[in-house]
């Protein structure tokens, strides 16, 4: 099983709204393993910003799934903007997680328009690359959204995620972060 996924990134220090406080990190952290082992998945295809996509990328490496990381831009510039940007040590899990992916050539890196396009464009190009995996190795794709289960209305690529993922004929599991 393919898994394509997508999520909240941790709250800022002053967030208005809770979508990911930083204290549900362990249970969201065992949400998304038993997610992963409960699908069968042999390969997990997301980003890596800092909450849902780090938590996840770090289990499937546990677990010894192949990590397939698409990011928007260079490393140092996702690093900063989408990384170390929000609470927690996210840096150091970050820069080895993707050293492992770039080491086993699993790190595709997109050039592509301002920040908000850029992050819409390596959404599509995550659920692009599971399905192009799930046709090569003749595995199932299915989404997966790690995020509290509401929508920040226009613009909230998280939700767009998913839209576009059933679009696509992909069953999405949601896993929540609250």
């Amino acid at each position: 099983m393919i898994i394509a996924l997508a999520g909240r990134r941790v709250d800022t220090a002053d967030a208005k709204d809770t979508r990911f406080p930083l204290r549900n990190i362990e249970t969201v952290r065992t949400r998304a393993r038993a997610a992963l082992q409960e699908k069968g998945a042999t390969t997990l295809v997301s980003s890596a910003a800092c909450g849902a996509d780090l938590i996840a990328l770090s289990e499937a490496g546990q677990l010894g799934l192949r990590r397939r990381v698409i990011l928007p831009f260079d490393r140092s510039r996702f690093r900063e903007t989408s990384v170390t940007d929000r609470p927690g040590e996210w840096g150091l899990l970050y820069d080895y997680i993707l050293d492992a992916v770039e080491a086993a050539g699993d790190l595709v890196v997109l050039e592509s328009g301002s920040d908000d396009e850029a992050y819409a464009v390596a959404n599509r190009a995550i659920l692009d690359e599971a399905v192009t995996l799930g046709k090569t190795l003749h595995q199932p794709v299915e989404a997966m959204l790690l995020w509290n289960g509401a929508s920040r209305g226009d613009g909230d690529l998280t939700e767009n995620f998913a839209v576009e993922a059933r679009k696509r004929g992909l069953l999405v599991t949601e896993i929540l972060t609250v």
